[in-house]
This record gives C-alpha cells, structure tokens and sequence, in this order.
C-alpha cells in the first residue's frame, strides 16, 4: 500500500444463496469456501436445512447461507423448507439469485425474480453453469444472458462455473463490494458453523439420494443417534427414517447390500471429515407419513426458522 493510502475497509455479512431446485447452491457453496461442506446431488429439493457456509479473505468474511430450492411444495415439510427460504432473504445482507446458466430464463425464474423486486434486499445475478455452453456460441451465450438480465434490470450479473472454478474471484469480489463494513464475525479458519452431527447425516443421506431409485430420496431422513470418539477410531451410529415398509426394503436392498454401500460411501467422506478411521452402524426405521407429521418434523429437525 502506498503510504498515505487509506486502509481497505473490512466487510463482512451475510448472503443468501437462493434459486429453482438444481441449479448447483449447494455446488457452488462448497466452491466458495473451498471445500465441501453441503452435499450435493441430480435430486432435487437435496438442501433442507439452512447451512452457512464461511469464507474468510483478507478484505472480508463473506458468510453464506443455502436455502432448499424455491419449488411448490406437495407436504408440509415442503411447505416449511419454502417459508424457510423466504424468511431467509429478509435476514441477510445481499441474495445471491442462482441460476442454470447453460438455458434460458424460464418461468420459475421469472416467479422468484418477481418475488425478489419485491424486496429491498440488493440481489446478484448468478448464471452458473458456465462451463456447459461452448464459448464459441456467442449468440447463445448473449440471448441466455439477456433472458435473465430482463428479469432483474438493475442486478449485477455474473457468469461463472461452480464445478471448474471459473469466474468465481469475479463472484467473490463482487459478493464483498456489496456488503457492508463489518467485523469478522467467526475465526478465519472455520468454514461452517454447523455442528459435526449435522454435516454426518448429511453424508450419509447424500449416499442415499445417489444409490436408490426415484421413490426413495425425498422420504428419506436421517438422525445421528450417537458418536463415540477415541484416539483411534470415531464410532458413529444413525438411524435412516422412511416412510413405508416398501422403501425401507429398498435401503436394505437384498442380503443387505444396498445398506452396506451405503454405509460404505458414507464412511469414506466422513473419514475426510473427522481425519481419521471411522466406524459407521446403521439402521434403517419406518415412520409413516412423518413429512406430514408436526411432531416427527420437530423431532427430526425441520421447523419454521423465525
């Protein structure tokens, strides 16, 4: 710096990362902060719970919240997750509205850009999936880029890749230019202010949203029951929650296989978790219509964020 140059401001706040189930939020989260602390899938409506995600630089601390994807929700779980959302943009500095960025604007884009205008909340277009349109389609690129800009005139508008990184310093400092001067609200080493608990029955429900048929994955959730830590080994056991004795029958799979690889996978991205062995029990419960059920809602952790 040159002396007699004022020093950098820090800024620090929070954004929401907002758009239509599949777009790559939970993708680009683990981008951001540079590894991965939301797990991802082809499922749709895969993020239920708000995850803040934190990235500490040397100008700022931008802290990212995740939101379940805007949808019409069939159940009263899918009800909840979309207040969730909702409630979110009126809580944080800036909205980061994502979008699938390979096509154009379509008509659920044109509703949360809608819902948006209606809020004081500055917001960032996002166009990500950069890396799916070939550069050399110019007019494709323009006529998908000027679909979305239409929606929100007055919105910055980025283009960039979760997946291969590009344009993502773009996105960080025009994330940071945004917020406020603030202080840095959580040590810079950490990435995310989610309890282990939480960030393991998501590895192991991410298994289960990649591994079984159609019918599973949005009746599926899942509680750690208990963890056992020792020098050696982290012991780990959690029960996964469906719906029916059918679906059930489906995680167990035939002699147990299904389980096994599931548990198997799982236990792998939890070793990267904890740094170190880990052993992984699970079992497998059925709860008939808990998604419709107020209390087993409660119980298994989803409720109306205020």
């Amino acid at each position: 710096m040159v002396s007699g140059e004022p020093a950098q401001e820090f800024r620090s706040g929070f954004v929401a990362l907002l758009g239509r189930p599949n777009v790559g939020k939970s993708t680009l989260l683990n981008a951001l902060v540079g590894q991965k602390i939301a797990i991802t899938s082809p499922v749709a409506q895969t993020t239920r719970n708000r995850l803040r995600g934190i990235l500490t630089l040397p100008q700022g601390q931008i802290i990212l919240v995740d939101s379940p994807g805007i949808h019409k929700p069939h159940h009263r779980l899918g009800e909840i997750l979309v207040k969730n959302a909702q409630t979110l943009v009126r809580a944080v500095d800036v909205v980061l509205f994502l979008v699938d960025g390979s096509q154009p604007a379509g008509t659920g884009d044109q509703f949360i850009a809608e819902w948006l205008a209606r809020h004081p909340t500055p917001v960032v277009l996002g166009l990500n999936k950069r890396d799916l349109v070939p550069a050399a389609q110019l007019d494709q690129i323009d006529q998908i880029t000027a679909s979305y800009q239409a929606l929100l005139p007055s919105a910055p508008l980025l283009r960039f890749s979760a997946v291969t990184g590009q344009g993502i310093p773009e996105l960080h400092a025009q994330l940071l230019q945004m917020l406020p001067p603030g202080p840095c609200y959580y040590p810079p080493e950490m990435v995310t202010d989610q309890p282990e608990r939480f960030i393991m029955a998501e590895l192991i429900r991410e298994q289960i949203l990649h591994l079984t048929r159609e019918e599973v994955p949005h009746a599926v959730a899942v509680v750690v029951d208990r963890v056992e830590e020792t020098p050696q080994i982290t012991r780990i056991f959690a029960t996964i929650v469906v719906e029916r004795p059918s679906q059930k029958a489906i995680i167990i799979g035939h002699q147990g296989q299904m389980l096994k690889t599931i548990g198997s996978h799982a236990r792998q991205e939890m070793q990267k978790l904890v740094s170190g062995p880990v052993y992984l029990e699970l079992f497998v419960k059925v709860e008939p219509k808990w998604r419709q059920t107020p209390h087993l809602l409660r119980d298994l952790g989803y409720r109306l964020e205020s």
